[in-house]
């Protein structure tokens, strides 16, 4: 019993950070949405992103030499994962609404927001450290 036990505290402390970025990924997802608002341009950009990351998924697996029936496995199971984290995303957006007012939504949203624009600020956008400031901070 000690070694489940073992297990299920190792597997929780793996997955605590997923479940973290799971829990408040769709306030950040709101919070982006909301501070772009609804832009017709958005349908076009996020299909163009789905086919680009189809196209990537279908080189790994070549390049993985995946059979075609594996393949098609693969996808559908990656659909079902989808699914079930735009389920998962409703039902917390529905939670987090029970939770706070609007008006407690719109400043948590305007928060992250700024607290978004200064981590990319220190960091960049994709979250890395400019070499030259880096060395520059250690002298």
């Amino acid at each position: 019993m000690k070694i489940s036990s073992a297990k299920k505290v190792s597997i929780r402390q793996l997955f605590a950070p997923a479940l973290l970025a799971i829990t408040i990924a769709p306030l950040a997802l709101t919070a982006q949405a909301h501070s772009h608002g609804d832009h017709e341009g958005q349908g076009p950009d996020r299909e163009r992103m789905e086919e680009r990351m189809e196209e990537r998924r279908q080189e790994v697996y070549q390049r993985a030499d995946i059979s075609e029936e594996k393949q098609a496995e693969l996808n559908e199971a990656h659909a079902e994962h989808r699914e079930a984290m735009h389920a998962l995303h409703e039902e917390h957006h529905e939670r987090i609404a029970e939770i706070l007012s609007d008006e407690e939504q719109e400043a948590l949203r305007n928060a992250m927001q700024e607290a978004h624009e200064e981590y990319r600020g220190k960091h960049g956008k994709r979250g890395h450290h400019d070499d030259q400031e880096e060395s520059a901070d250690s002298e």
